[in-house]
């Protein structure tokens, strides 16, 4: 399993720049980025990936609503392209109350969405043409992007059994939030898993990213973990995979405790079937940086 940490999007580009350097230096296979009401992420990780070599960049993730097919797999390919093909592009419907409340756009049939998406998104991304129409987009070009760079892994949120079958017969992949072990080992990896095989696809990723923080004091730190990621205990796709985990809130799929508590909560999660694991440390500033420590250590074996 493929140990990363999701990155502090809050500092300045130079501390961004600096954070994923340090990532690098340390092993971490993949500094992840999220795209919510900040930095533009594939942006962003063009300019890191100039400065900073070997690590693979990847969002968790950008949005679909808000951008066209053909411009996402033009954003995708030019970031794939500066990054020197480290890009690992996860995208997402983000969630009703988003897409509705903020951009004013239509959430009616989101999986329908997402397969007419992936159907323009991939062939493009793969250096083809495409003339697609469907029933909530359509895309044509009069030929491939002239961007000419292999196409980067597609990992898409998945977490439904639709949006499951959708990731396993036309993406590479899923990444996952708020969603515990028990969940991925018997609905998450199987799903997906038999979805790829029937489409005769690779074995597809499993990105799990779950709050994390090595801490004395695990009753604080659940405390705290309730507070900080109280929202998504409130939407309605990651309450879905709470209640199948048997978990009160996010508080409960946090993985807490000392060095080695932690260290074993996240080998249940590789138990599981996830190929990658991207922690968002989160605490106190000890706590963090022990929690980096920790997945640095686990990342070098």
């Amino acid at each position: 399993m493929r140990h990363g940490v999701i990155i502090d999007v809050s500092k300045p580009i130079d501390g961004v720049v600096d954070q994923v350097s340090k990532l690098a230096e340390q092993g971490i296979a993949t500094a992840w980025c999220s795209q919510i009401f900040g930095y533009d992420a594939l942006t962003l990780l063009a300019v890191v990936g100039r400065e900073v070599p070997d690590i693979e960049l990847g969002t968790a993730v950008v949005p679909t609503y808000p951008r066209h097919p053909v411009m996402l797999a033009a954003q995708a390919l030019t970031t794939q392209a500066a990054t020197g093909r480290r890009l690992v592009l996860g995208i997402g419907l983000s969630h009703q109350v988003v897409i509705e409340g903020m951009f004013g756009y239509s959430f009616d049939r989101p999986a329908r969405h997402m397969r007419e998406y992936l159907s323009a998104l991939m062939p493009l991304l793969h250096g083809e043409a495409v003339t697609f129409k469907g029933e909530t987009l359509s895309a044509t070009t009069m030929a491939p992007l002239d961007v000419k760079v292999d196409a980067p892994p597609v990992l898409v949120a998945a977490l439904g059994p639709t949006m499951l079958r959708l990731a396993g017969e036309l993406a590479d992949g899923t990444v996952t939030w708020m969603t515990g072990p028990a969940t991925l080992a018997s609905h998450i990896v199987p799903s997906i898993a038999k979805a790829a095989t029937d489409a005769g696809r690779p074995a597809p990723r499993v990105a799990v990213g779950l709050p994390v923080a090595v801490t004395t004091d695990p009753d604080r730190a659940r405390e705290a973990a309730s507070r900080t990621f109280a929202i998504y205990g409130q939407l309605p796709s990651y309450r879905a995979m709470l209640d199948r985990e048997g978990a009160e809130g996010p508080a409960q799929v946090a993985i807490v405790g000392d060095e080695q508590s932690v260290a074993n909560q996240i080998g249940a999660v590789a138990e599981a079937g996830a190929t990658d694991f991207s922690a968002a440390p989160f605490g106190t500033s000890d706590e963090i940086r022990q929690t980096l420590a920790l997945v640095t250590a686990l990342a070098k074996g």
